[in-house]
């Protein structure tokens, strides 16, 4: 007789033994179910958060951690210890706790289904099945290869059929929740490779679902084949009613329940119900109850439902019942169980052949798609992401007794290995280089005054929409200029697995919101469409973008490239408090205006806002403002004086400029002609002063007629009497405009960046944007675009250029070439 399992014992349960009376009358709570499972649910979640914070450093994702924690609980580490497993995962125990990692696995893949978005795969096309089709051939057959060497001597009950399918499915699929994560680890979210990683995985997740569909069915019934048959088509049934009947009955619901808290909670009770009985029924068929909660999840409509199920369940699921089964699935690892030298070889032999198969399989079809080697490498080492849907696999293969305890460990530790060196090899081997459209309107200065002038408006909240609407009236559109204005809501990703971006229909915004944020960016999106329809050269398009803060500015940049943009404008992190003073309202904010600023493909402009929202209507016709532009010289100066040139062609608006000349008793102090990039500008300031000089001739000689233009110039001999002059300006103006840089080392700004609050702001607008300088005038603080060069060697993307970095590389005129 063989030697007998845990599948094979029976274990006998008491009638009461639910809850414990308490340790005062000498019970012992672990002898009982309730207790013992909430000590359970305790173990597991500690052990596998101190394994994330552990395994951070490496860059692993976390299902790394998780698998690796039901590993050490299981009998391969901590259940060698005597007394360990009787004690805390007692076989009478086992039974509620895989019922409860069932349950959180049921609806975590439907969360799965749900953060699908199918319309990935219709725009990435062709190339998204090719690459899917590429990654899973060579893993099948290097599977199906090597489930001949690991059936070897293994017991006739294992069917071969079954047994080939399980062990090519396991190691061919792309496990999409676990790529996710490592994108959204390395910051690959929205680079290219990164989203047809995404869509790629998605095909190679629903063609692995349907292979598992027939090894199920295989297994289930044997040589039965017409039992098998009719659980392929029972499924496939189940999938086209879930589709053409159900999907419309949801998003009917959603569209006809009224607004309100009640009528959410319904639709979400109502979807929830739906998970479990889609789960039930193809239960029943004999598939697998994990496949009905997943393809109810793929019918959910895209949008907001999915964001408020996400906030609704995402957290309790992922945070608490998922480590449940992978705890389960480490139980069921025992790594005794692999005993010769030949398997450990046939071990590592599946490891490396698995995964040069799927990067080879990718590489061969990246290179028809003309891709780079190295990115084809990169794909294909992302493609082998494991984790949940391989032990999905396993752990029915091995319910099923298609795999035995070897068969099931190997692969285990097959998952481990592959997934756990993807992020160290990718983030060393993946340097993003910015690709550089060809446009030539980058900068306000550029854009000329008889096309169309594109803006990128971020809003964070509500708050900054009447500010922004303000200032780009302001700017003055017109029939021969009309202004089209890119509105991006930037959301902080949280809960989602991945950072995505949202097209709205900016004519069609009469919905429910089903959360604070669809309700900010609707009050958003209407008030752009008020300032677009009280405006006849006005054109808006909005955007929502998603991501992490230390990397939303890709999002931005990306936009503002591909809408071939000339400004962008960001609020200030900090707002204007009731005193008139300025409080940070969120930090992370000002990383997001500091990376800006380092990466923009254009010009950027922040503004700080202290009563601009009320100083105009929403028309055009009635804009009234004055406004006043610090000229010190050099090209972010030039571009202030673009933007103030182009609002004071609106019949409203008044233009005060202001040149800071240096006196003619100046000269540089000793400090200065040490310092060596004192010398390198030196070199290049006749070049810069012959710019601004041609500039500001320009500006007089085509306004020499205009009554609400004024320009002024102030003498003065150091960084005191500037800062002096510049906190004398009265509060006759509503908009300040300066530049950040100044392009050049100044004697009239010596030593005012070291004592900068906000360096980001540049030594000007630092002045301007302190709390005692005034309560009523707004600051509008810009950047120019001075070349792609900006694009190179910036380092991290969590990191901005200091203002010596960005002043020293801004200040080198164009190399003559022979």
């Amino acid at each position: 007789m063989g030697k007998r399992t845990a599948n094979d014992l029976v274990v006998c349960y008491a009638p009461r033994t639910l809850s414990a009376h308490g340790v005062w009358r000498g019970d012992n709570p672990i002898d009982y179910s309730i207790p013992l499972v909430i000590l359970q649910m305790t173990i597991v979640v500690a052990t596998s958060r101190l394994l994330v914070l552990a395994l951070r450093p490496l860059r692993q994702p976390r299902v790394l951690s998780e698998i690796l924690g039901g590993v050490i609980l299981g009998p391969s580490m901590l259940g060698r210890v005597q007394g360990f497993t009787d004690t805390f995962f007692p076989l009478r125990s086992l039974m509620v706790l895989e019922t409860l990692a069932n349950v959180g696995l049921i609806y975590f893949l439907f969360l799965v289904g749900v953060e699908m978005d199918l319309t990935v795969v219709r725009k990435t096309g062709k190339r998204a099945l090719a690459v899917a089709i590429g990654g899973m051939v060579l893993p099948f057959v290097v599977g199906a290869c090597f489930s001949f060497v690991l059936r070897d001597n293994k017991p006739n009950s294992l069917g071969t059929g079954p047994y080939i399918l399980f062990i090519g499915v396991a190691l061919s699929v792309t496990s999409f929740p676990v790529l996710a994560r490592i994108l959204v680890e390395l910051k690959m979210t929205n680079s290219e490779i990164g989203r047809l990683s995404m869509a790629s995985a998605l095909l190679n997740d629903t063609c692995a679902w349907i292979l598992l569909v027939v090894a199920i069915a295989a297994a289930e019934n044997g040589s039965k084949s017409l039992n098998s048959l009719w659980v392929i088509l029972a499924s496939a049934g189940f999938v086209v009613v879930c589709f053409v009947v159900v999907r419309p009955a949801i998003t009917w619901m959603v569209r006809t329940t009224s607004d309100g808290e009640a009528s959410n909670d319904f639709s979400i009770c109502v979807i929830l119900t739906g998970v479990m009985i889609s789960s039930f029924i193809t239960d029943a068929m004999g598939t697998h109850s994990v496949f009905g909660a997943f393809v109810f999840g793929l019918i959910i409509p895209n949008g907001d439902l999915g964001v408020v199920l996400m906030e609704k369940i995402g957290d309790f699921v992922s945070g608490l019942l998922l480590p449940l089964f992978f705890t389960i699935s480490g139980l069921k690892t025992d790594l005794a169980s692999i005993k010769s030298f030949r398997t450990w070889g046939v071990l590592l032999l599946i490891t490396v052949l698995s995964c040069a198969g799927k990067i080879v399989g990718t590489v061969i079809v990246t290179s028809f798609l003309r891709m780079s080697l190295t990115e084809g490498f990169i794909l294909g080492l992302l493609m082998n992401a494991k984790g949940l849907i391989e032990l999905i696999v396993l752990n029915i293969g091995k319910d099923q007794e298609v795999l035995d305890d070897e068969s099931f460990a190997v692969m285990v530790i097959v998952a481990l290995v592959m997934t756990a060196i993807i992020s160290p090899v990718v983030a060393t081997m993946y340097k993003p280089t910015k690709t550089c459209i060809s446009y030539k309107r980058r900068t306000l200065q550029r854009s000329v005054h008889d096309g169309e002038l594109r803006v990128l408006a971020c809003i964070h909240t509500p708050r900054d929409v009447p500010a922004t609407i303000n200032l780009l009236e302001a700017l003055n559109p017109t029939n021969k200029s009309p202004l089209g204005i890119y509105v991006l809501h930037l959301v902080e990703l949280t809960r989602r697995t991945s950072g995505m971006l949202i097209v709205h229909n900016a004519h069609n915004s009469s919905h429910m919101a089903l959360n604070q944020t669809q309700a900010q960016s609707d009050n958003i999106i209407q008030a752009f469409e008020n300032l677009e329809r009280n405006s006849s050269f006005v054109s808006v398009h909005p955007h929502t973008a998603v991501s992490p803060y230390n990397s939303i500015h890709d999002d931005i940049c990306g936009v503002a490239e591909d809408k071939h943009v000339a400004l962008i404008i960001i609020p200030f992190h900090k707002l204007q408090t009731l005193d008139g003073g300025l409080k940070a309202s969120n930090p992370a904010f000002r990383m997001v205006n500091r990376n800006l600023l380092a990466n923009a493909p254009c010009s950027v402009g922040i503004l700080i806002d202290r009563g601009l929202s009320g100083t105009s209507q929403y028309s055009t016709g009635e804009v009234s403002h004055h406004v006043g532009v610090l000229f010190f010289g050099g090209p972010d100066d030039r571009e202030a004086l673009a933007c103030g040139w182009r609002m004071c062609e609106h019949p409203g608006t008044s233009l005060t400029v202001m040149r800071y000349i240096p006196g003619a008793d100046l000269s540089p102090t000793d400090d200065q002609n040490d310092d060596p990039r004192m010398l390198t500008v030196e070199t290049n300031i006749s070049w810069e002063n012959g710019l601004d000089d041609e500039y500001i001739n320009d500006f007089r000689t085509k306004n020499v007629d205009a009554e609400s233009i004024v320009y002024i110039e102030y003498v003065v001999n150091n960084s005191e009497e500037t800062v002096t002059a510049i906190k004398n300006l009265d509060d006759y103006y509503d908009l300040l405009i300066v530049g950040r840089g100044n392009g050049m080392v100044s004697p009239l700004l010596d030593g005012l960046a070291e004592r900068s609050e906000c360096p980001e702001l540049g030594a000007i607008g630092d002045i301007v944007a302190e709390s005692d300088f005034s309560s009523t005038v707004s600051v509008l603080i810009i950047q120019q675009y001075v070349g792609a060069f900006q694009h190179e060697s910036l380092g991290s993307p969590d990191s901005a250029l200091s203002d010596g970095e960005l002043i020293c590389r801004r200040t080198s005129p164009p190399r003559k070439t022979v």
